[in-house]
């Protein structure tokens, strides 16, 4: 027998991807998509910083059978590159080893690979259709096209995969309200781009240790942290990176408000970030071109209207980007969901409140990381304190790996809820401080004796599920 209908509201990362899940999973599926396709107009996405494709992502697409396509379209990276103000360079790892790595790829080369993934699965697309208003009661959407014209489309249960200025979200919220709340960062984005190595001088490339493709070590995020803001850069597989800087949106210098023209912003490049403003040698036409960019994160106290409708990914938790993970929480929401749904089908509202009650933990608690990660990388990466933590908990986590294993490795290489990676990571910390008692050596630390409190003070880890 056929399964239910469902229409699907976003046709970016989370919803094509869901898509393809449902449909793979027997149901029939209409994805509406207010841009046009882009795999013949071109990508026109918003956003643009590129993604880390870490576990629970790729565990995702290994579920829906397209991880080993994906990343033949991503470029590996190991750690963090940190560069420091006076030139020096040094790389951070995440894992252990190579087997726990991040991977860089771009968000539409995924999203033109997830949209003929879902179609191949049956999925029914609709481009050009942008959401006009959403009657619940009724069961039906009111759809508009490029040209002005409307159309009205029965949708029993309606999810809406559409980001974080959702507009069924908006439309649910009209109807019931849910408890939004939005907390900007304060601080915003700016893109610019180093171009392949092949565009730039053999001096500049040896003097960034870059080669003919790249023009820095490829298998890395590079992070130039200055204290309270940042740029980072990600590789491309042509060998570009896409390289953002974050900063203050307002008040004193160093701040977007205080960087009114390109020139001002060569000026402050030049003094903060001197060995990456050479390898960006467009730099005054980027910086003109590209949009500052604002960062929020979003929570609300309900995810759906009974059994009609629902919200996924962004639209329902969008966070900020410094941990790696928007892309990755929502594709993991796409599994759950899917499971959910295919598990039992006839009872929508039962399964959406499972889901919010089995995700929304989940999501509170990965937006609380993504802020104290930002912290991390624009100010911890090169402090003593934060080294030494980071060296004792390695040493810690050789010892004793069913005790200890570092928050980040917990959140980017493992499947553990993201509200026990949390905890977990909290607990831990509070133990590495006491360790060390403010010392900033982790070598003069008894290895013996901090093993003995360790496995005295905190429990076992779950068992671990890579993939």
């Amino acid at each position: 027998m056929a399964q239910a209908s469902l229409t699907l509201i976003g046709g970016g990362l989370v919803g094509a991807l869901l898509a393809q899940q449902l449909a793979r999973r027997g149901f029939q599926v209409d994805v509406f998509e207010k841009r046009p396709d882009p795999r013949k107009a071109g990508f026109l996405g918003g956003r643009s910083i590129n993604l880390a494709l870490a576990e629970r992502g790729l565990q995702a697409l290994r579920t829906a059978g397209l991880a080993d396509e994906v990343l033949t379209r991503a470029v590996m990276m190991r750690g963090r590159m940190v560069h420091t103000r006076d030139g020096r360079s040094g790389l951070q790892r995440y894992g252990v080893d190579d087997s726990e790595v991040i991977w860089s790829v771009s968000r539409g080369t995924l999203n033109m690979l997830l949209l003929d993934a879902a179609e191949a699965a049956g999925v029914r697309l609709h481009f050009g259709q942008s959401l006009a208003r959403a009657d619940f009661d009724q069961r039906n959407i009111r759809l508009i096209d490029e040209t002005g014209i409307t159309r009205d489309v029965s949708a029993p249960v309606v999810i809406g995969a559409d980001g974080a200025g959702s507009a069924l979200r908006a439309a649910m919220n009209l109807h019931t309200p849910l408890g939004e709340r939005v907390e900007p960062l304060g601080h915003a984005y700016k893109e610019l781009e180093i171009p392949p190595g092949s565009q730039l001088s053999a001096q500049l490339l040896h003097a960034a240790g870059g080669h003919d493709q790249f023009a820095l070590e490829p298998h890395a995020l590079h992070i130039w942290p200055r204290g309270g803001y940042m740029c980072i850069a990600l590789p491309n597989t042509e060998g570009s990176f896409t390289v953002t800087l974050f900063l203050p949106a307002h008040g004193p210098h160093p701040s977007f408000s205080s960087l009114p023209t390109s020139e001002a912003a060569h000026a402050f490049f030049g003094e903060d970030f001197p060995d990456l403003l050479p390898l960006i040698p467009d730099f005054v036409q980027d910086y003109s071109a590209h949009p500052v960019g604002g960062l929020s994160t979003l929570y609300l106290d309900r995810w759906h209207l009974d059994g009609r409708a629902l919200l996924i990914g962004d639209a329902a938790h969008a966070i900020v980007p410094f941990h790696g993970q928007g892309m990755n929480c929502g594709f993991e929401d796409t599994v759950v969901l899917a499971d959910l749904l295919a598990a039992n089908p006839g009872d929508t509202a039962d399964v959406f409140a499972l889901f919010q009650a089995i995700r929304q933990p989940n999501a509170d608690a990965i937006a609380a990381m993504a802020i104290e990660n930002y912290i991390e990388m624009r100010d911890s990466v090169a402090d003593p304190a934060y080294l030494a933590k980071r060296e004792l908990g390695a040493l810690l986590a050789e010892r004793a790996p069913e005790h200890f294993m570092a928050r980040y490795r917990m959140v980017t290489f493992t499947h553990l809820p993201y509200a026990y990676a949390f905890e977990r990571g909290r607990a831990q910390d509070q133990l590495l401080q006491q360790l060390l008692r403010g010392s900033t050596d982790a070598s003069s630390i008894d290895l013996t004796a901090a093993v003995t409190t360790l496995l005295a003070t905190l429990p076992p880890l779950p068992e671990l599920r890579h993939g």
